[in-house]
């Protein structure tokens, strides 16, 4: 008997929605997959194709980031991740669509790595998103990164779930277990699984589909406005700031950061990246901006750019205190220009008290 209730209506139109959506993003992710699967494959053939180019990696890398900034993803270490995904499966040139023409006697052998353990690679990336196999290309042993693929499949993992595995030492555990089928179940039993949600918020699917990353900001309304007038600040010194980038995220090997402010200086030469704590100064704001500057020392900067700075803001209802990082600056000519053309510390002090008491009058007015 046919089922003509209008919940059933409902329930029909929400199935056709969720399936053809999943299918559609699983489709984007796939074809993500093959696209840096591809890239990879020919950064190999070009370095194999020349008897001194595979000697020179690194530097055919960075000439390729400089020549394809037009495109959003193609950072050095992208582009590395790209290249070793392809070396650790070649066998996904069976899914690449014929439009493309690929030496496949290279590109089976360009690992030398045994092909007796090898899963379906349909299956794999029907199941894994690029994200997933970041991971996964991490895992030397191919056993070991054959158990993790096959548990991926079957227990519909997300990629956070992966690497909660890997970092527990599953495979291991497994291997000394006597009752190895009881662990498993049990860990797939309290795996969290992947939706298609995360899917499409993956940054990897955000950058090739050219959809715009809005981050989750931690910052408190207070935060946001202060970061908005500095911006402005900044801008009106008119010393040469120019505006690249709010909340800019950066990414290696699936683990993202986000600097606040980035300005290029074009009398300096050099980025400019803040980084604003709505609390006091810790070691570790300089721990965090070293990391920035030298991801940007290695990945972003031109060969004419001079060494990135950094600028860390922290403060407190009754405090500022405002430090550079130069990245060890030394040509004594470039110290004088960026003592000169930045804005000293006392005026970015008096700057922030300034607005943290405006903004705090503000938000007690809206309260009361």
């Amino acid at each position: 008997m046919q089922d003509d209730t209008f919940e059933h209506l409902i329930t029909q139109i929400t199935t056709v929605h969720t399936t053809i959506q999943t299918e559609a993003i699983r489709s984007i992710s796939k074809s993500l997959t093959i696209r840096n699967w591809l890239i990879g494959y020919y950064i190999v053939e070009y370095e194999q194709n020349g008897s001194d180019r595979a000697n020179y990696g690194d530097k055919i890398i960075q000439n390729l980031v400089t020549k394809l900034s037009h495109i959003k993803g193609m950072s050095r270490s992208n582009l590395k991740s790209f290249r070793l995904f392809y070396i650790t499966y070649p066998q996904i040139s069976q899914s690449v669509p014929d439009q493309f023409s690929l030496d496949y006697t290279k590109s089976q052998s360009v690992t030398g790595q045994s092909t007796i353990h090898q899963i379906d690679i349909f299956k794999l990336l029907n199941s894994c998103t690029f994200t997933h196999f970041v991971e996964l290309i991490k895992i030397d042993d191919s056993l070991k990164r054959l158990f993790y693929e096959v548990e991926t499949i079957k227990g519909n993992w997300s990629v956070r779930e992966l690497q909660r595995q890997v970092n527990s030492q599953t495979y291991e555990r497994i291997g000394l277990s006597h009752d190895k089928k009881e662990l498993i179940a049990s860990i797939t039993f309290t795996a969290e699984k992947l939706l298609p949600e995360q899917i499409i918020k993956d940054p990897y699917i955000l950058e090739f589909t050219g959809l715009e990353t809005k981050a989750k900001y931690s910052e408190n309304d207070l935060e946001t406005a202060l970061l908005n007038h500095l911006q402005d600040f900044l801008l009106e010194l008119g010393n040469g700031f120019c505006f690249e980038a709010r909340q800019k995220r950066i990414s290696i090997d699936n683990e993202h950061d986000r600097i606040d402010l980035v300005f290029y200086h074009r009398v300096l030469k050099c980025h400019i990246l803040v980084d604003l704590k709505i609390r006091e100064f810790s070691h570790a704001d300089v721990g965090q901006m070293n990391f920035y500057l030298n991801y940007y020392k290695n990945e972003i900067i031109a060969e004419s750019d001079n060494l990135p700075i950094g600028l860390i803001l922290c403060t407190t209802k009754n405090h500022t205190k405002v430090e550079y990082a130069t990245a060890g600056l030394s040509n004594q000519l470039f110290v004088s220009k960026y003592k000169i053309n930045l804005p000293s510390l006392e005026s970015i002090e008096e700057f922030i008290e300034d607005e943290l008491s405006e903004l705090q009058k503000d938000i007690k007015g809206i309260e009361q």
